[in-house]
């Protein structure tokens, strides 16, 4: 039996989850969403891990601003109807 896990950080490190929210909002609306000069000030993905392995009220408010965007992102999945004719579509090319 396998266990799964009902963190959804659970299995994700640090730089997979800032590399995600970089991707989702870029580098100047994170640093609006998350007040801290590594998003503002000559950003990378390197200096941020830094300063958020020391810094564990930033570390959260990352973690948290990553939960927000993959239930956002799950309850978006949602939407559509089971019984819509786009539920299982995949955009197959003929």
């Amino acid at each position: 039996m396998t266990h799964s896990s009902k963190d959804p950080l659970h299995g994700m490190t640090l730089e997979a989850i800032v590399n995600a929210l970089v991707a989702r909002f870029g580098w100047e609306e994170l640093a609006k969403r998350i007040n801290i000069n590594c998003f503002k000030s000559d950003p990378s993905v390197k200096s941020s891990l830094k300063f958020l392995r020391r810094t564990p009220w930033a570390r959260k408010e990352v973690e948290d601003l990553y939960i927000d965007m993959i239930e956002t992102a799950n309850e978006v999945t949602n939407d559509v109807p089971a019984d819509s004719p786009w539920a299982n579509w995949q955009g197959k090319k003929e």
